[in-house]
């Protein structure tokens, strides 16, 4: 059996490893002419890192990256309102990790070459039609540079992991249109600093419509006791579906002065958001964005996976890992059936929902509905939580976005 998968990114490359793994033939057409260690930080949840030790990868994650220990979420005014223990910390098996997301792409890159070989990446193939027939799938592929066709190929199956603007789900869904803004802006950098809250902690601070986010990535700085502190800037500048203002890009260059005015009295003692930003050298840009849920994934031999089929926000550390546990079920359903389109059906069954459900759930500020609770409750900080939430209910919107996302411990230790 061979399948294709459009799209070198982290589900591409995932799905690569998981199908060699159960003895199926993989190739990966990656758009750019190289796998470049582009973008910021990444988090990768328990539940992902299940499957990213089976592939064994943890170890070369952990030479890396950053093993976090908790996640804190404070109120505009630097106030702590909640605490998690995360990963090994909180008594999972596996680890929560931060990384470098192109280190983390590049490592899966050199996994893929490494044990595949050295032509299971075709880069500068970008999908630009495929079709059906006889039980096969041919797909043609052109150049983006000069939009030349670069070869037709034929497989058993084709997996769309080709990112939000998924030349496969355009297919499905012709008329579907641009992704959904949020209104939010993300600006995302990386900073070298002293360790923030002694380090290997995740924090969240304000609220939905202006609030930063950070967490170190580098296990190289944290040798040499400094943090390479990833922080996202997030501002909210119009409403929900508003047109999107440019083209969602990762790598859209920026400025700290687009921000910084709306955090300009952020210093909370413990870190100054100000002092953060004339430390940064290099910011980029990027719309919040996600899509909605739809109806189906899959025809016949061809499915979608990870951004191209569930696209969300970037709430909870889930965009990853998700497609991760996508690969994971697609590779059980291969291996369990003779059929390549009963397969990716019965994986359509089982994650579409899921998947879903968190969507929606990151549209409702997932966990960090804690944030909106303390903003709306007591804007203008508070002594004491007892004086605005119990504990009770706190713990319980923590919990329940774990359980929606699929990563409570009971579920994954059971």
């Amino acid at each position: 059996m061979h399948i294709m998968i459009a799209g070198g990114g982290i589900g591409g490359l995932t799905m690569a490893l998981c199908l060699h793994k159960i003895g199926i033939k993989a190739t990966v057409f990656e758009s750019s002419d190289d796998i470049r260690e582009l973008g910021v930080g990444i988090n990768v949840l328990p539940h992902a890192m299940k499957i990213l030790r089976e592939l064994d990868l943890e170890e070369r994650m952990l030479d890396s990256g950053v093993e976090l220990e908790r996640y804190m979420w404070f109120n505009r005014h630097g106030q702590e309102i909640w605490s998690d223990l995360r990963g090994r910390k909180a008594g999972y098996e596996w680890p929560q990790i931060s990384m470098h997301r192109g280190q983390f792409q590049g490592l899966l890159a050199n996994a893929v070459r490494e044990r595949i070989g050295p032509d299971a990446i075709r880069c500068n193939h970008h999908l630009a039609d495929f079709a059906q027939q006889s039980g096969r799938v041919t797909a043609n592929f052109i150049d983006k540079r000069n939009n030349q066709q670069v070869g037709s190929f034929e497989a058993d199956g084709l997996i769309g992991a080709d990112g939000i603007h998924s030349c496969i789900r355009s297919h499905f869904y012709p008329d579907e249109g641009p992704a959904r803004w949020s209104g939010n802006m993300l600006w995302r950098m990386t900073v070298e600093i002293d360790p923030v809250l002694g380090g290997q902690t995740m924090i969240a601070v304000g609220n939905s419509e202006t609030k930063v986010v950070g967490y170190e990535i580098s296990a190289e700085a944290k040798r040499r006791g400094k943090s390479l502190f990833n922080w996202i800037a997030e501002v909210k500048l119009a409403k929900a579906g508003t047109a999107v203002p440019r083209r969602e890009d990762w790598n859209q260059t920026s400025s700290v002065d687009e921000f910084l005015p709306r955090f300009a009295d952020w210093n909370f003692g413990w870190l100054s958001i100000p002092e953060l930003a004339r430390k940064t050298e290099q910011v980029w840009s990027f719309p919040m964005v996600d899509r909605d849920p739809v109806e189906k994934w899959t025809e016949g031999r061809v499915t979608l996976l990870g951004d191209a089929a569930h696209a969300m926000w970037p709430i909870g550390s889930n965009g990853a890992s998700q497609a991760i546990l996508d690969c994971h079920c697609m590779a059980n359903q291969l291996s369990t059936t003779g059929s390549v389109a009963a397969a990716f059906s019965a994986y359509e069954d089982d994650r579409r929902p899921a998947t879903a459900a968190i969507v929606l759930a990151n549209r409702g500020n997932a966990h960090d509905e804690i944030l909106e609770i303390a903003e709306q409750r007591a804007p203008d900080g508070f002594e004491s939580i007892d004086e605005f939430s119990s504990t009770e209910e706190l713990r319980s919107i923590v919990n329940g976005y774990k359980q929606t996302a699929l990563f409570d411990k009971q579920r994954l230790q059971s």
